[in-house]
C-alpha cells in the first residue's frame, strides 16, 4: 500500500458505500468514502492490524 494514499477495499464494489483508509506508518486514518471531508478516524497501526484480522477471522461470525 502507498504511503499517504487512500484505498478502497477490492470487496466495497462500485455502490459507494465504503471506507477509505490510509497508512501513514506512524497512524491509519479511516474515512467515508461518500463525505471524505467529513472527518477521520485514526489509529495506532497495530490497533488497526488487530480490528482487520479479527474481521478476517470467524470470531465475528455467528
Amino acid at each position: 500500500m502507498e504511503r499517504n494514499a487512500w484505498h478502497t477495499s477490492s470487496r466495497s464494489g462500485n455502490n459507494g458505500q465504503c471506507v477509505e483508509v490510509r497508512d501513514r506508518r506512524i497512524q491509519v486514518d479511516v474515512r467515508d468514502s461518500k463525505a471524505p471531508d467529513a472527518g477521520i478516524l485514526s489509529f495506532a497501526p497495530a490497533a488497526w492490524d488487530a480490528f482487520v484480522d479479527t474481521i478476517k477471522s470467524d470470531a465475528c461470525r455467528p
